[in-house]
């Protein structure tokens, strides 16, 4: 009965494929275009953008708003990225309660002209007209389909038991993942609000028990990108202070609204970009933030032997992303598109042309690299480079006014810059991000600044590995830090030719 039944629902759903309206992905090219801050970031105020993306991957038109107490303060309008949120929306509307920003998005040349905002409970969709056979084959079969789905529900649920909450469910196919953890299984899980969206998804803040954490969502057509990461954190030796802290996987959903979350200790202060928007940093700060990101990188690229009754950890070369404690230590994390080194086993299939654009070494860019573990890891050292002179940009220690935060090769080539100008500016005329005279004259961010040379240096042999940047800057900030009470006995003990009493030695 259950068999005929099933076959019963797969002849209607063919009949509604030929009969129904086709609702197929629509094609979007162009977007309108605003930016409510063009003078800052030197764009175009308003216009229309042509939407370029990964042949694979569907784009987006969006818009960005604020309402201050009923006007509406449009803040940005252009094209949006693969992006599981926007499929199938012919219209832009945002559902969010109540945001600081409204945020909306769609499919479609120029769908973003209009925008507006709709609480859930608003958004009642009115069912799509049927065929009048159809009608007729619904009714004389819904007695019979209710049963066998009744039935077919009853069996799954038997099966599938879970308690009636949110919970973190480790499980993953026979043999690919180690057995929950008896610390994380089964606590209720709550996602919050939403704090960033890339390209692989979106990151919430949600709670854990008594504990908030960050659950990186990622639509199933990024799967392998999850697995990845997923794969990486389960790494023998993957924990140290200077990297994100893994709480566990899970799976949500079926089919093809199935999602894929990665949860983790969650940051407040958020990325270190996004902080150096907002704040501009002292000199001890620029040395402990760039210190203990030289620190994190170092340990992802060491091979570390058996310890502790873990396996060895090989050699790993991570994309460009940074985060920050509240004591502003850096934390490295986002392994989706990162690279393991074992011994006698190929990278796999991720090559040096991912990530960020900005961020690629020349030899990425002019596809002149090896599958070799130091090749990765050297183009590793180039975007450090970069970072580096991103935190030293925003250092209030020089003798000059501190500019408003801007990404690599911004001020040269724009933000949204083509694989063709990052080549020909990077690659053919071998520029990098300008130093500015004020950072030379000072000590500390004079010998930072040679440092940064020496990562994104043309050559990729001649750049320095992560623990060499390490040591450098740990000497360079001993060597500016103020006088010790010791320096200033010497230095009296010179000058007066007098001699003190010997200093008790400090521990």
């Amino acid at each position: 009965m259950i068999g005929y039944s099933v076959y019963l629902i797969w002849c209607i759903l063919i009949f509604l494929s030929v009969t129904g309206p086709s609702h197929g992905e629509v094609d979007t090219r162009e977007c309108l275009f605003y930016n409510v801050n063009y003078e800052i970031e030197k764009t175009n105020q308003s216009g229309v953008e042509s939407c370029e993306g990964e042949k694979d991957k569907r784009l987006h038109c969006y818009a960005s708003w604020r309402n201050n107490s009923g006007t509406i303060e449009l803040v940005k309008k252009g094209c949006w990225l693969d992006d599981f949120n926007c499929y199938d929306r012919q219209e832009c509307v945002a559902t969010e309660e109540n945001p600081q920003v409204f945020f909306c998005c769609c499919e479609g040349n120029f769908c973003n002209e209009r925008f507006t905002h709709l609480t859930p409970s608003l958004l009642i969709k009115p069912p799509p007209p049927t065929p009048t056979l159809l009608n007729v084959l619904v009714y004389s079969l819904l007695p019979i389909t209710m049963l066998s789905m009744a039935l077919l529900l009853a069996f799954w649920m038997y099966r599938h038991r879970k308690p009636p909450y949110g919970h973190v469910d480790i499980n993953e196919d026979p043999g690919l993942v180690p057995p929950p953890s008896p610390l994380v299984g089964l606590k209720p899980l709550q996602l919050l609000e939403i704090k960033a969206r890339g390209r692989f998804g979106c990151v919430w803040k949600a709670q854990m028990m008594n504990e908030y954490v960050a659950v990186k969502v990622f639509p199933i057509q990024d799967k392998q990108s999850w697995m990845n990461e997923r794969d990486v954190f389960l790494t023998p030796g993957m924990k140290h202070e200077n990297l994100l802290r893994y709480i566990a996987a899970e799976k949500r959903g079926t089919n093809l609204e199935m999602e894929l979350w990665l949860i983790s200790e969650f940051h407040q202060r958020g990325s270190l970009t996004d902080y150096l928007k907002g704040n501009a940093i002292s000199w001890t700060e620029l040395c402990h933030i760039s210190e203990t990101m030289a620190c994190g990188l170092a340990y992802l690229h060491e091979d570390v032997p058996r310890y502790k009754g873990e396996g060895p950890k090989p050699a790993i070369a991570h994309s460009k992303n940074v985060m920050l404690r509240t004591d502003l230590t850096a934390i490295i994390g986002d392994f989706g598109l990162a690279v393991r080194f074992e011994p006698g086993k190929p990278p796999g299939d991720t090559h040096g042309q991912v990530g960020t654009r900005r961020y690629m070494a020349p030899e990425v860019l002019e596809g002149a690299i090896n599958f070799q573990r130091d090749a990765f890891l050297r183009i590793d050292m180039y975007s450090m480079g970069l970072v580096l002179w991103e935190l030293v940009s925003r250092c209030k220690a020089a003798d000059g006014p501190v500019d408003e935060y801007m990404l690599p090769f911004e001020e040269e080539i724009g933000q949204h810059p083509s694989l063709e100008d990052l080549q020909d500016v990077v690659v053919h005329k071998k520029m990098r991000p300008v130093f500015k005279d004020c950072w030379l004259k000072h000590a500390g961010l004079e010998s930072m600044c040679e440092t940064i040379e020496e990562c994104w240096d043309h050559d990729a042999e001649a750049r320095l590995s992560a623990g060499c940047v390490e040591e450098r800057i740990s000497q360079i900030r001993r060597l500016t830090s103020p006088p010790t009470s010791d320096c200033l006995v010497s230095m009296v003990t010179s000058v007066t030719n007098v001699d003190l009493p010997p200093k008790e030695s400090s521990i």
